[in-house]
């Protein structure tokens, strides 16, 4: 081996790191319209059945069948939107936004009235809290300057709406739009391979999103009769917040929770603790706590067994490991991100006796 062979060998090599750096410079350049990409490709996914059903039983042509799609789920995100805005504004007025000093004080009331009933039960928590020095680090601002910062991203989410929803629009009227995008890259031995990976994922895909909205629905269905029964204000804009968040795994139930028992208490600032606050909060525990074991023990299970094909425990590990290693990103997208591996390995690993392990039921 000559100088020449190892000067052409060194050149070679910084050439490749050069590109490969230059790629991904490129692609964290590109990252929102990376991000507009894959939020189109999940609605496309959920609009999929939509389109397949106005094209096979109702006879639509195929550009109807899409834009009469893209309107029915533009309806819902719209009609979220307007079931929304009626609940920040009477929180808003609630919690007195506008006036810090006001949303202190009915917070401090409300927590007098804690301490109260507490110390009339013996138990002195009061102490407890003076210690921890909760209140003195309280920060009340943070709510406005947290409304600010939503109305200053407005216009960046108008762009990129309209941007996701162009997308989706093509996605479904040309459903091998982004598989045609990704077989320009695949040697052509291995396009056959790749066509029924993506076929298989798109299906697999398809149910899991439809599966997640029955199981957001039975959750919604849940929270929306038990908040109507107690008497709670905004009962359904509340309920459907609160099942949307659990679309985070793991961490979306908590957060609902916390948001709930917060707009249940929100609503009834100024009243008695003990007659009305302290009731209607251990009813809403026992509300969530109903919903959360029907999710638990026959929605999730159903779900991931029946759309995706994998064990729960299997889904249980990939999503803490998911978590873990890209935070709450990870973990939402770490069932979808699974199947489609599962279903490449599938095909390109079908000899392996651990892929087979693994991909058996697909």
């Amino acid at each position: 081996m000559n100088s020449r062979t190892i000067a052409n060998g060194i050149l070679r090599a910084v050439g490749i790191i050069v590109a490969v750096a230059l790629v991904l410079y490129f692609l964290y350049k590109i990252q929102s319209v990376i991000v507009y990409i894959l939020i189109a490709a999940v609605i496309s996914l959920i609009g999929r059945p939509i389109v397949i059903f106005l094209r096979r039983r109702l006879k639509f042509r195929n550009t109807i069948a899409v834009v009469v799609t893209m309107l029915f789920l533009v309806g819902i995100f719209v009609g979220v939107i307007g079931l929304l805005i009626p609940l920040l504004v009477e929180q808003g007025q609630n919690l007195s936004l506008l006036d810090i000093t006001a949303l202190q004080e009915n917070i401090e009331e409300l927590y007098r009235s804690g301490i109260a009933y507490l110390e009339l039960n013996h138990i002195d928590a009061e102490q407890a809290i003076k210690e921890s020095k909760v209140l003195s680090n309280l920060d009340y601002s943070v709510i406005p300057n947290f409304l600010n910062s939503i109305v200053s991203g407005l216009g960046s989410f108008s762009i990129g709406l309209m941007s996701v929803l162009f997308i989706a629009f093509f996605f479904l009227k040309d459903s091998n739009l982004f598989q045609k995008g990704i077989l320009t890259f695949v040697p052509n031995q291995k396009e056959s391979k790749t066509k029924r990976s993506f076929t298989k994922i798109s299906d697999l895909l398809s149910r899991y999103f439809v599966g997640l909205f029955f199981q957001i629905l039975i959750l919604f269905v849940i929270y929306t009769i038990g908040l109507l029964i107690i008497g709670v204000k905004n009962a359904v804009v509340i309920a459907f917040l609160c099942a949307l968040i659990n679309l985070i795994p793991y961490l979306g139930p908590l957060i609902g929770a916390i948001l709930m028992l917060f707009l249940v208490m929100t609503n009834n600032l100024g009243d008695s603790f003990n007659d009305i606050i302290l009731p209607k909060i251990i009813y809403t525990m026992i509300i969530i706590a109903v919903a959360q074991l029907v999710d638990n023990f026959f929605s999730q299970p159903y779900i991931f067994s029946k759309s995706v094909k994998s064990h729960p425990l299997e889904i249980f590990l990939i999503i803490i490991i998911a978590g873990l290693l890209f935070g709450v990103v990870g973990m939402i997208v770490a069932v979808p991100s699974y199947t489609a591996i599962k279903v490449v390995l599938k095909e390109f690993l079908s000899d392996n006796k651990m892929v087979k392990k693994l991909t058996q039921g697909l």
